[in-house]
């Protein structure tokens, strides 16, 4: 078994993040822009929003509607920096590693497609 399907067992798990699922209007809006943009969108969006050290309004940056991203992050625990480190084991307080940066894109991608075939 794969780190990542350890990972979405564990999150299976909680009644939280199991909740999460794409509407129709985000599973549309990622069949139009592809993979390759959405990645990338999660890419900026990790930057922008959880990459610092102390991310501003941490625990509140990300919206939980409005992005197919967006609701990944919340299904895979990759939301916040408290939840990167509960869920991922990724150390709160240090700016992101674009190693770091990186993984997050994968398993937002991985939750994805998972959704994207259901």
């Amino acid at each position: 078994m794969s780190e990542l399907d350890r990972l979405f067992q564990r999150l299976a798990a909680s009644p939280f993040r199991r909740r999460f699922r794409l509407g129709s209007k985000e599973y549309q809006y990622c069949l139009e822009k592809g993979p390759e943009t959405i990645d990338r969108h999660a890419a900026d969006f990790i930057a922008q929003r959880l990459a610092d050290a102390e991310p501003r309004n941490d625990g509140k940056q990300t919206p939980m509607r409005g992005h197919p991203v967006f609701i990944a992050q919340h299904a895979t625990a990759t939301c916040c920096r408290g939840c990167l480190e509960k869920w991922h084991r990724i150390a709160a307080h240090q700016p992101l590693s674009a190693e770091q940066q990186r993984y997050i894109v994968t398993v937002i991608h991985a939750w994805l497609v998972k959704e994207m075939n259901r």
